[in-house]
């Protein structure tokens, strides 16, 4: 049998610029300087070689807990480069929950930038296996006995010494790059474990197929570099194509974001349904993203008159797409010349899609089913978690969790999670097709439709809305406008009002959290009961709703 051949990202993404001549292109662009590719090639060797002169040796692990800036970049990529696994996590996360993962990835290093140093030093006394901590910045971090603490100067001038040390390591596709954990909405976070291939692998299929990305183009993610969907949009495809990134650390609201926008003038925008909206109900200016060619979002679906207000007022088509972390990246999208308002689009070029029952059948054409995809950027499993990975990768597939329906012409379209779907008079309703006649009313700002049960106990569908003004619209208006919008069993039986809602730190709505609200509110058992659909009541019949 064939070994892997040998590759390393690190090398992908920034020395061949370098062998190609392009050192002196502008890479990165930090909050406080930038790098060229030359200077980026000499800061990740920094790194490198300060990782091994820590002692790692091939497949350690380290974790990042940085914001997105320039030593986040260098300690990725310093990590791919001296072949140990880069592990980026969210900063989401607090003290305990940091100290889970730290303690299941078994990492001997620790990166961090200032912000995140009570958490860290939490988190170390649930992992006795660190033992070097780098801190960027200058913040009280006390650490166990036994544990060193560096300075990120520290660390990268001790890099500097020994050649051998800087070297690119030759690892192979095969070889372990990244892990990414899960955001464990559906049990504790699981570590998916790519490859140095797997990066390639987005780059040439949805990086250049689909968004078709240039040396030219500067990419701006709302999205941070511990999350897929961020690595990719910040990471892999810019320094793929010979680009150049635009990275802040502050928290993306919209004001700071068109500070940026303004500042840099980015080619590509990449964002999610929760931040467009943001940007909506803003008052920043119109003409914000002159500079903006093309935008994509991924996260959850884009409902289609979110889509449509935005390129109306801010003059750039969004590219609605679904990814995971454990594809690495988006794996069925629009495209700049086919793109379909209110669907996910077809299934980028490298990957194959097929939607299956519950017996794992294929489904015919207009009937919901379960997406499955196969590519070759899916992740080699979960670390230590063999029981999820068996449910999940099956064989050369992957089950996404997500509830999906093709039409005719190819198109998918998302359905939510696949426990997300619900049934109201014993037909199936999909909440995302009942949340976009939503957000097509002038007065709603957000919405997330859940099931929730009425005063006989039966579950119905019920909206939370976030109003722009609630003064000028009315809970019965809105469960008319849906009558008026949609078949009528489909519906909302009630809606609450909310500030916000619950969302998960990419920027998904917790339905859970949702329901609880619902139900403890008790919208749903003061709701009228309504009588089962008949064909009096005007219901048309699909292939997809069973009762």
């Amino acid at each position: 049998m064939a070994m892997a051949e040998q590759f390393n990202a690190a090398h992908y993404l920034v020395d061949r610029h370098v062998e190609a001549g392009d050192g002196e292109r502008v890479a990165v662009r930090g909050s406080r300087n930038t790098l060229t590719y030359a200077e980026l090639a000499a800061a990740c060797a920094d790194v490198a070689g300060a990782l091994r002169g820590l002692g790692l040796r091939r497949d350690d692990r380290v974790v990042l807990v940085m914001s997105d800036d320039a030593e986040m970049v260098t300690g990725i990529l310093g990590a791919f480069r001296a072949g140990v696994v880069a592990v980026p996590v969210s900063t989401m996360y607090n003290g305990a929950e940091l100290g889970t993962i730290l303690a299941d990835s078994g990492a001997r290093v620790v990166l961090t930038t200032h912000e995140y140093a009570a958490a860290v030093s939490q988190a170390l006394q649930a992992a006795p296996d660190v033992e070097h901590v780098v801190l960027h910045g200058a913040a009280d971090l006390p650490v166990p006995a036994g544990t060193r603490l560096l300075t990120w100067d520290e660390f990268v001038t001790g890099g500097r010494g020994e050649a051998a040390r800087r070297e690119l390591a030759p690892t192979v596709e095969d070889a372990w790059a990244l892990w990414l954990y899960t955001s464990g909405t559906t049990g504790s976070p699981k570590g998916a474990m790519h490859r140095h291939a797997n990066i390639r692998h987005v780059c040439e299929t949805y990086g250049q197929q689909v968004l078709g990305i240039r040396p030219d183009d500067a990419c701006f993610s709302i999205a941070k570099l511990f999350f897929a969907y961020g690595i990719g949009n910040s990471l892999f495809f810019p320094l793929s194509a010979g680009a150049s990134t635009i990275l802040e650390p502050r928290r993306p609201v919209p004001a700071v974001v068109a500070e940026r926008v303004r500042a840099e003038r980015p080619t590509l925008f990449f964002g999610v349904p929760t931040f467009f909206a943001s940007l909506l109900a803003s008052d920043i200016p119109d003409d914000t993203f002159a500079s903006v060619r093309l935008g994509t979002s991924a996260g959850e679906s884009l409902p289609a008159p979110l889509q449509k207000r935005f390129t109306d007022r801010f003059g750039f088509e969004i590219l609605d797409g679904i990814g995971s972390t454990e594809v690495l990246h988006i794996f069925v999208s629009n495209r700049p010349d086919d793109i379909r308002p209110g669907t996910t689009g077809r299934a980028v070029p490298g990957y194959d899609i097929e939607l299956r029952d519950a017996d794992g059948n294929l489904v015919p054409v207009g009937e919901p089913g379960g997406l499955f995809v196969r590519g070759q950027s899916s992740a080699v499993g979960y670390w230590r978690r063999t029981d999820a990975s068996r449910q999940v990768f099956q064989g050369e597939w992957l089950s996404t969790g997500d509830s999906y329906v093709q039409d005719e012409q190819g198109y998918y379209t998302c359905l939510g999670r696949s426990n997300d779907l619900l049934k109201a008079g014993g037909i199936w309703v999909s909440p995302a097709e009942v949340e976009a006649r939503l957000l097509e009313h002038p007065q709603v700002s957000e919405v997330a439709v859940v099931g929730a049960p009425d005063a006989e106990g039966l579950i119905k569908p019920v909206a939370a809305v976030v109003p722009v003004d609630r003064d000028a619209v009315t809970k019965e208006e809105l469960v008319a406008w849906c009558r008026e919008g949609l078949a009528s069993f489909k519906r909302p039986r009630a809606v609450v009002f909310v500030d916000e809602l619950p969302k998960t730190a990419t920027g998904k709505v917790q339905r859970f959290k949702i329901r609880d609200l619902v139900v403890e509110s008790g919208a749903a058992a003061a709701a009228p009961t309504s009588p089962l659909p008949t064909a009096s009541t005007s219901v048309p019949e699909s292939p997809g709703v069973t009762a």
